[in-house]
């Protein structure tokens, strides 16, 4: 480590080339800031977990697995992998039975969590036995018997109902009417799992089962010690007893994982911005930062050469570099993890703000990534500085002078080699991207765009001297200013090519996940228009009443009414070679498949929707090529709450981004699913006045409307990775053009000597840097077009839309920020040789 000590030469060198230095430092710096945020984000997912809350009086839980479990062949044999559920896995009730028997345990209760209507309003139904431990206490009458519902505060109010009433109730069951036995004051425990104000009911526990829709079933037990009881000792006897049955037994913040759901994909998002997110934009910075290094490295050229004359080892030559790169790296990867935890800090707020994230879990800030965020920076100065210096440190004192005065024509010939090979690599995955489909097309396009912006990096001089002959053309009308602008860039295409490569990956990053985004909000904005062919849409934030898809169909002049239940099934697909599981959009329909086409148009390509019953369903032409499955094929299926299934496809459609993906009859969902209420009801003909009690009615078009803006509120997460990588390589741009320009402060003094004005350099500069983002501007929209032509012909089969105004706005963006990166440093420069 002491060869790499700073020595006199090092610190000579940032005190007397400060600008150099600044720019190398910006660039680690925003380099350990990205690095750094995406690891907070990647730990705190893989670490987050949620306290209990409804059973934190509960010390043990008894719970179903909570993820589907797909096994599959990898190379190191077989492997298990984990997906969440959408929905509630539940346990057999009569588990709790058991439970109680083992030593240790005082009682097990079984409890349930289900959605009540009460006229226009929404209530949290629960089993009355849960009261045990979540708090609740009656403040009047009796607990229910069946037939008979205890009711809290706020519904008793809404319901205008006391102890000895009869109040109308909606469940997965029915309507009926329930008497109630008492009122009750809710505990912590029942508030927390109604969201803190919502009205709740409790219902007998030998009838909660089948009023929530499961008979038999439970959402979880919940195990409570005798006194003395360790935790521990009894979480080992209940799994004891109850071992061979499948369940899970959980302590601790386990049990919260149980409660809330969300925690299980608020990892998932976590996971993927850190990690998978996090990788793309740690090889971006750290590309980035590494060609900042290495023009830095490659400015000082004259400056290593005289060294070298003057009798320099070459040893000596990469000890100072290396020794620049400790005196530079460290203090900047500090300095940009404060940034990093803040950007981190920002985003997570803004994901949990949005719901994508429980409010419970907090953001983890260790050592760790910071440590990772520094020595990458650290690493990425050594080794861009090594790969920059080593030419000039080993050629002979002549030779390197000779090449410090005049620029090699072209870069070496493993540069061209593997640059070659990269821009091969990329034509080929851009043929298999646009011959494949659905996540085959995602993936082999993200290769793509990898591979082009490292053929760009590596053949970068040639390139560039590529668009400075192309655009040379062009600037044969504009004067003298013009034309030298031309030959400059001819003459220093490395300098050229380390401006343009910020602009390409700015350009070519941020337009490929903004336009990914519109391409397919247009598709499925367009499915969406012309799929729905009702006259009526009626939505009701509590669910439809029991029945509405009859009511609907009795009313006058209606000639079809069909209700949906929406959900998710989990469905494996085939990409690359590996099966995963994906969760795709259901709908469960109401009425006969023939019903649903007169209010849904889904734009059938195969097979019948006649068919579609029980053990029978649709699904969208996307997730067929991607399942690998076609009309008369069984597709295996994961059911919301985990359950596996084997229907029969008998129709494949052509509207399934816009509409749901998978369609199904309703009875084969309504036991996997927490909420039995259907979310949507489609009505054909009749007037809409009749249909107001069920809730809000629109036509189609405003249906259309609501829905897009959910799907706008979605598409968040991509705009701000577009913000994040295309305004790291913003910063990195303007960084690259500032550093170029305060280098050639000689240059530009010469120019001036010889009789150029000042007005004339500035214009040669300008018309510099429009030749630099026009460049940048056109690789990098190449390169997205490239990328995004094949992934949207895979996901939507149609061809990428790319709004024109957004469009003008990424570009004039990028040539206003290399206008003002050039124009600024360069007066500062010609006013101090002036003064």
């Amino acid at each position: 480590m002491r060869s790499f000590a700073p020595n006199g030469l090092a610190r000579a060198a940032v005190r007397f080339k400060p600008a150099s230095f600044v720019g190398t430092f910006v660039a680690l710096m925003m380099s350990a800031l990205i690095v750094a945020a995406c690891g907070i984000l990647l730990e705190t997912g893989a670490r987050a977990s949620v306290p209990a809350e409804r059973y934190a009086k509960a010390p043990v839980v008894v719970a179903a697995d909570q993820s589907a479990r797909l096994v599959t062949d990898t190379v190191d044999g077989p492997e298990e992998t984990a997906y969440p559920l959408p929905d509630t896995a539940r346990v057999d009730a009569g588990l709790a039975a058991k439970a109680a028997r083992a030593p240790g345990a005082e009682a097990a209760v079984p409890d349930f969590t289900f959605p009540v209507r009460q006229g226009d309003g929404a209530l949290t139904g629960h089993g009355w036995g849960s009261h045990t431990f979540t708090g609740t206490a009656l403040s009047a009458g009796a607990a229910p018997r069946s037939g008979e519902v205890v009711l809290d505060a706020a519904a008793a109010r809404t319901a205008k109902a006391g102890v000895g009433s009869t109040v109308a109730l909606e469940t997965a069951a029915g309507r009926a009417d329930f008497r109630v036995s008492g009122l009750a004051e809710a505990g912590a425990g029942d508030t927390a799992a109604a969201g803190g104000g919502k009205a709740t009911a409790w219902f007998a526990d030998a009838e909660a089962p089948a009023l929530a829709g499961h008979p038999g079933k439970a959402d979880a037990i919940a195990v409570l010690t005798a006194d003395g009881t360790d935790t521990d000792a009894l979480a080992a006897a209940v799994e004891k007893t109850l071992a061979g049955s499948g369940a899970q037994v959980l302590t601790g913040d386990g049990r919260g994982e149980v409660e809330d759901r969300g925690l299980a994909y608020a990892k998932e998002t976590l996971i993927a911005l850190g990690g998978s997110f996090g990788g793309i934009a740690t090889l971006v910075a750290v590309f980035t930062a590494a060609g900042t290094v290495a023009l830095s490295v490659g400015q000082r050229t004259r400056e290593f050469a005289l060294l070298r004359a003057v009798g320099a080892t070459p040893r000596q030559i990469r000890r100072a570099v290396a020794a620049e790169a400790l005196l530079v790296a460290p203090l900047a990867g500090l300095l940009g993890c404060l940034p990093g935890i803040a950007l981190a800090n920002w985003w997570f707020g803004q994901l949990r703000d949005r719901g994508a994230v429980p409010e419970t879990v907090e953001l983890h800030v260790s050592w760790l990534p910071l440590l990772i965020a520094v020595g990458t920076g650290l690493l990425t100065a050594l080794g861009a500085g090594w790969m920059a210096g080593r030419r000039p440190a080993k050629i002979k004192p002549g030779q390197a002078l000779t090449e410090a005065s005049v620029e090699r024509l072209r870069p070496g010939v493993i540069r061209i080699v593997l640059g070659l090979g990269a821009v091969v690599g990329g034509a080929v995955l851009a043929g298999v991207a646009a011959s494949a489909a659905g996540a085959d097309a995602a993936n082999a396009s993200l290769g793509v765009v990898m591979l082009f912006m490292l053929a760009v990096a590596l053949l970068g001089p040639l390139v560039a001297r590529l668009c400075a002959a192309l655009f040379g053309l062009l600037l044969r009308g504009g004067g003298a200013p013009a034309a030298l602008a031309a030959a400059n860039s001819r003459t220093n295409a490395r300098r050229l090519a380390s401006a343009i490569t910020p602009i390409v990956l700015a350009m070519a990053f941020a337009s490929t996940l903004v336009f990914m985004h519109t391409s397919e909000s247009q598709v499925a904005a367009e499915q969406l228009r012309d799929g729905i062919t009702a006259d009526h849409v009626v939505t009701n934030p509590a669910g439809l009443p029991a029945g509405a898809a009859d009511r609907a169909a009795r009313a006058s002049g209606v000639d079809a009414a069909v209700s949906l239940l929406d959900t998710q099934v989990l469905v494996p697909v085939h990409s690359g070679g590996e099966t995963s599981l994906q969760g795709s959009a259901t709908q469960g329909i109401s009425g006969s498949g023939a019903q649903l086409a007169e209010v849904q148009d889904l734009d059938v390509r195969s097979g019948s929707l006649d068919r579609v019953g029980a053990g029978r369903i649709a699904i969208d032409k996307t997730l067929a090529t991607a399942a690998k499955v076609k009309v008369g094929d069984e597709l295996p299926l994961y059911l919301p709450d985990g359950i596996e299934a084997r229907p029969e496809v008998v129709a494949v459609y052509g509207r399934g981004l816009g509409l749901a993906a998978v369609t199904m009859d309703r009875a084969s969902l309504a036991g996997h699913v927490t909420s039995g209420f259907d979310s949507t009801l489609l009505v054909r003909g009749g007037d809409a006045e009749p249909l107001a009690a069920l809730g809000e009615v629109t036509d189609a078009s405003g249906y259309a409307v609501e829905q897009n803006v959910d799907r706008e509120l979605g598409a968040w997460a991509n705009y701000m990775m577009a913000a994040v990588l295309g305004g790291f390589a913003a910063i990195a741009a303007v960084n690259t053009l500032v550093m170029a320009v305060l280098d050639r402060r000689r240059e530009l003094a010469t120019l001036r000597l010889v009789g150029a004005t000042r007005r004339q350099v500035l214009r040669m500069l300008r018309w510099e840097s429009l030749l630099v983002s026009a460049a940048g501007v056109a690789l990098g929209t190449a390169i997205a077009m490239i990328t995004l032509t094949p992934m949207m012909r895979g996901l939507t089969g149609e061809s990428p839309h790319i709004p024109p105004l957004l469009y003008v706005t990424f570009a004039a963006t990028a040539v206003s920020l290399g206008l003002l990166a050039v124009t600024l440093p360069a007066r500062a420069v010609l006013r101090d040789r002036e003064a």
